[in-house]
């Protein structure tokens, strides 16, 4: 075992670069365990060519040389497609030795097994292993395929070997598994001298293997390669991207990302349930509708409740949801209504509108009016009869009138005019000045053109001096 300490020194030389190049999914894989190695495949040959004969491989007891410790140490590359390189190195003591038939005796196919003198034994391997795990596509059945070709030492004896061999590993985890190998090593020594040849032989290993040189930067468990979000911690259905809010939606995908929420939202949540996501919804915790920004209208006057002063009867928007007072309910809202305080009529805007019973009144109380002779100052015996149509005219506030004063024939066209005009607007004054406004009336006189009797009598004269006071229409 001379050269032991340089076999190890290699080994452990190319894990150490190995290790310094993790840049795929556990693609470093180092194994060690017990090896044995049997001589005995290539002690029993046919005289007529020579050939191995593969017997007796499983007698452990008769054949195997077995040493109690870990024994060997191998250090393998994947490069894809199921392949992988690797690097092993063993040691061994031989104590079993399978010796030939004598040359006298070679129709003899018994062998003798004998103890050498406790020849040392180390090999390094290069090989090339293939694996049939992603073709059965198992995680844990991996049966291999492995060719090469390595250096053997038997004692003082060395030689290359051309190398076959299978292997099967039970992966208990996706890192750790049992491995199993058995190796034909095939060497081209013609003879078996002890100390001078390398017989053809087995070496069967069993131990444990670790993968390793997997990169998972945000230690979620899904290597950088596969992960579509390498820096940030995710899960494994979603390619290592997250998930904040846990509601199945990634979050790159995720309107809401830090809010519980649902898929037909795109991960946006709608808490009362109305169509409307929260983050839309006006009302997120009330049921509501579209039109109304996701808030409910009890009443349906399209005016939000949250917004709405009467919430349960219809009014309109202007007026906060509340409907329009009428205060002298006369049907016409107080807002159209010119006469708020007083009913009237919708034609006349809310206003009480003047009958033909009160224009007449009107027009009864005018004729009594009393003018001085010739002149169109008022009598004062006149005054009651101008503050009854005062009071007639304030009930009727809307209502616009024309004050028109009329003569006799007596006198000439232009004096008559003249008076009548006079006295017509002195009656308007008279109405101004107690209360009714001025943008109400209209004065004009008549003369003697309009006569309602005839002026041939004291009586009929009498008739045609008047006022009128009529409605504007």
């Amino acid at each position: 075992m001379k050269h032991l300490n340089k076999f190890f020194a290699a080994a452990f030389m190319f894990v150490g670069l190995a290790s310094q190049a993790q840049d795929s999914n556990n693609p470093w894989a180092i194994s060690f365990g017990v090896n044995g190695v049997d001589t005995q495949v290539s002690a029993r040959q046919s005289p007529l060519n020579q050939r191995p004969r593969f017997i007796e491989l499983a007698n452990v007891s008769d054949n195997w040389n077995i040493l109690p410790s870990v024994s060997y140490l191998s250090v393998s590359r994947h490069i894809g497609d199921g392949f992988s390189v690797g690097l092993a190195g063993s040691v061994n003591k031989i104590d079993k030795w399978s010796r030939r038939p004598l040359p006298t005796d070679f129709n003899s196919y018994t062998t003798e097994v004998i103890n050498p003198g406790d020849l040392s034994y180390y090999a390094i391997d290069a090989n090339i292993r293939y694996s049939f795990m992603e073709m059965i596509g198992t995680k844990w059945f991996d049966p291999s395929l492995t060719v090469g070709g390595g250096y053997n030492f038997f004692g003082d004896a060395s030689a290359g070997t051309v190398n076959g061999g299978l292997g099967l590993t039970f992966w208990f985890t996706e890192q750790v598994g049992l491995q199993l190998q058995s190796m034909y090593k095939h060497s081209f020594d013609e003879y078996r001298t002890i100390n001078e040849d390398v017989p053809v032989h087995f070496q069967h290993m069993a131990g444990i293997t670790f993968k390793f040189g997997g990169k998972d930067t945000d230690g979620d468990g899904i290597y950088d390669k596969d992960d579509q979000c390498p820096d940030v911690a995710g899960l494994k259905e979603f390619n290592g991207c997250p998930d904040t809010d846990k509601d199945g939606i990634q979050d790159s995908a995720d309107n809401c990302p830090d809010v519980f929420g649902l898929a037909e939202f795109n991960g946006c949540p709608d808490t009362d349930g109305d169509g409307i996501i929260d983050n839309e919804d006006a009302c997120p915790d009330v049921k509501g509708t579209k039109m109304m920004k996701g808030c409910p209208d009890a009443d349906g006057d399209g005016v939000a409740d949250k917004d709405d002063n009467c919430p349960d009867v219809k009014g309109p928007k202007e007026n906060g949801g509340c409907p329009w007072p009428d205060t002298d309910g006369d049907g016409v809202n107080d807002k159209d209504d010119q006469c708020p305080d007083v009913p009237g009529t919708i034609n006349n805007n809310g206003c009480p509108e003047v009958s033909a019973a009160v224009q007449k009144a009107l027009n009864d109380y005018a004729k009594t009016i009393l003018f001085d002779t010739g002149k169109s100052s008022i009598k004062a015996q006149s005054e009651k009869v101008l503050a009854d149509i005062v009071g007639i005219l304030k009930e009727y506030p809307n209502a616009k009138f024309t004050v028109e004063g009329h003569t006799d024939s007596v006198g000439s066209d232009k004096l008559n005019m003249d008076l009548s005009d006079s006295r017509a607007a002195s009656v308007k004054n008279y109405l101004v000045e107690n209360g009714i406004d001025a943008s109400r009336l209209t004065s004009k006189g008549y003369g003697e053109s309009k006569p309602i009797d005839t002026n041939k009598t004291s009586a009929g004269r009498a008739n045609n001096r008047r006022v009128e006071i009529n409605l504007v229409k």
